[in-house]
């Protein structure tokens, strides 16, 4: 399997210019000065540097809108509409998610996958060219088949039989199944499945835990920024542990909590790492969290 290309990995783009106000504007203002050797004026009130100013405000901004449209055409960073027209390039459209009610009222619009499952998709692109049945391919297809699949994984038991194993965008993630069929039919397709492939799609298998800590942070002023900001990484990290056979390790929960102003994090569960097998996914089931003042300084 190749390994997809990590986006968030890449050097920084050169095309992307860095913006410094000050560079720009004493570059006009020697400009000036070479123009009129004369010109002597040192106050900032003075109707030329204020002209400078807003001729620098300007291109400033003008440059700043074409960093914006040249990142518009790099897969990393095209976001809406931009990112619908390079992923045409590659044969992929944005799948619905959910048709709405627009004659209902008040109207519910349209829901679209997201732009990071679309980039996703558009990254695989030509993995979903092969005539091979390669793993990626069979990811590439079963993300295509329907936008409530949320991970996919891929094995092979035996020869001549591929496994697919599907996680839900809905719910606790347990995929219904009409999503299962649809899945199955669309990788079915002959244009699709190799010939010698039969392939089998089963529901992933979901894995509960809980997760008790206590949280020392450091004394301060009324209202938990700190304690805020840790449940909102943890919020993060467990999402992205959202995936088929992703483990959970304990230390990624204490890197997930251990955010500025907290002092100390007591971890009582999970007591181990959770290690998932090919076909499981960790649900947080049970979460309590307490923040409470450390004596720490």
């Amino acid at each position: 399997m190749n390994k997809l290309i990590d986006l968030a990995r890449l050097p920084p783009p050169a095309v992307i210019e860095e913006l410094d106000f000050e560079t720009i504007f004493q570059g006009k203002l020697a400009r000036f000065r070479g123009l009129y050797p004369q010109f002597s004026a040192i106050l900032e009130t003075d109707p030329v540097i204020k002209l400078l100013e807003l001729a620098t405000y300007d291109e400033l901004t003008l440059r700043a809108r074409i960093n914006d449209a040249a990142q518009a055409v790099l897969l990393p960073f095209a976001r809406g509409s931009d990112l619908e027209q390079l992923a045409a390039l590659l044969g992929v459209s944005r799948l619905l998610l959910d048709a709405g009610n627009p004659t209902s009222q008040p109207p519910v619009p349209a829901t679209y996958e997201d732009d990071e499952r679309l980039r996703l998709r558009a990254q695989m692109a030509l993995e979903g060219e092969t005539v091979a049945g390669s793993r990626d391919s069979y990811v590439f297809h079963a993300l295509s088949a329907d936008a409530h699949v949320a991970d996919v994984a891929v094995d092979s038991p035996v020869p001549g039989t591929v496994r697919v194993t599907v996680l839900s965008v809905d719910g606790d993630g347990s995929p219904s199944a009409g999503l299962l069929v649809s899945v199955a039919a669309y990788l079915s397709a002959e244009d699709r499945r190799p010939l010698s492939d039969t392939v089998q799609v089963r529901a992933a298998s979901l894995r509960p835990f809980a997760l008790r800590t206590t949280l020392y942070r450091r004394p301060g002023p009324d209202g938990d920024p700190a304690g805020a900001a840790a449940r909102t990484g943890l919020a993060a990290y467990l999402a992205d542990c959202r995936k088929i056979g992703r483990d959970v390790p304990r230390s990624g929960l204490y890197a997930a909590l251990h955010v500025p102003g907290i002092l100390r994090v007591d971890l009582q569960e999970p007591a181990l790492d959770l290690l998932m097998a090919g076909n499981e996914v960790a649900l947080c089931t049970e979460l309590a969290i307490q923040v409470v003042n450390s004596d720490e300084r």
